[in-house]
Formats: C-alpha cells, sequence, structure tokens
C-alpha cells in the first residue's frame, strides 16, 4: 500500500529528485499546414529563434523555438483542438515590456495576480493555445 505525501506549501522545496535537470521543452499543437502562421507569432511577434528540426522528425512538419534555454516544439495535430487550460508557464524577465509588446501587436494580454510572490499574465498564441507568462515579484 502506498502512503500519500503531505503537499507542500507553495514556495516550500521538497527532497532532492531525479528531475533536477530542468525542463528541455514544452510541447503545443499546431493545424496542419500552419507552420508559417505559428513562425510569424512566435519568431515574428514573440522574438523566439527558430531551430532546426532533427530530419527525421522535421518529415512530420511542425516548428521548433528558443529563447534562452526554453524551447517550445510545435507539432502537427491532425485533429489539433487548442489547449486552453493547459498550458506553458514562461519565465520572462520583463514581463511589462513582454506585455506592452504584445498588446501593440493586437494580442490580448490578461493580467492574473492570483500567484502569490509573481506578477504574470495570460495571452493566447495564434491558434488559441494558452500561454503563461510570468516574473517573480521584487
Amino acid at each position: 500500500m502506498t502512503r500519500r505525501r503531505e503537499a507542500l506549501p507553495y514556495g516550500a522545496t521538497g527532497a532532492v529528485s531525479p528531475f533536477g535537470l530542468g525542463l528541455h521543452h514544452v510541447q503545443l499543437a499546431l493545424p496542419p499546414g500552419e507552420e508559417e502562421v505559428c513562425r510569424r507569432f512566435y519568431v515574428d511577434v514573440l522574438g523566439m529563434t527558430e531551430i532546426q528540426k532533427p530530419p527525421v522528425l522535421a518529415a512530420r512538419g511542425g516548428l521548433w523555438v528558443r529563447a534562452d534555454s526554453l524551447e517550445v516544439h510545435l507539432g502537427v495535430e491532425e485533429d489539433f483542438r487548442p489547449s486552453r487550460k493547459g498550458h506553458p508557464g514562461i519565465l520572462v524577465a520583463d514581463i511589462d515590456g513582454l506585455a506592452e509588446r504584445l498588446t501593440a501587436l493586437g494580442v490580448e494580454v490578461a493580467w492574473d495576480d492570483d500567484f502569490p510572490g509573481h506578477r504574470r499574465f495570460y495571452a493566447a498564441d495564434c491558434h488559441e493555445n494558452r500561454l503563461e507568462f510570468l516574473c517573480p515579484e521584487k
């Protein structure tokens, strides 16, 4: 019989785990044939850099982008439905600058003050996938 451990309070750290290396990438879906639309959003609007997919994976379509150590892999999904609840939480250094940039480019930004110790907002990508951008409060 397995015992459930008590949940840690927000901000507390747990024991060392085998997951200590960090996050390599997040995967979001895009409709077939929409790579160029995603490229305009993730590269031109967000300012990420496109990275070349390995040839065996490039044959599947999609788009990979990177900013600093974060990679977002956009994979083609035949029966595409946007992820409106599940989302990546992306840490940013200049949250106000990013919000201003997105707003100026016509992307709706929805601020949310419900995450203690952080400022954050939500935005949707070009296919209505939910994105969260957050920055620790100073």
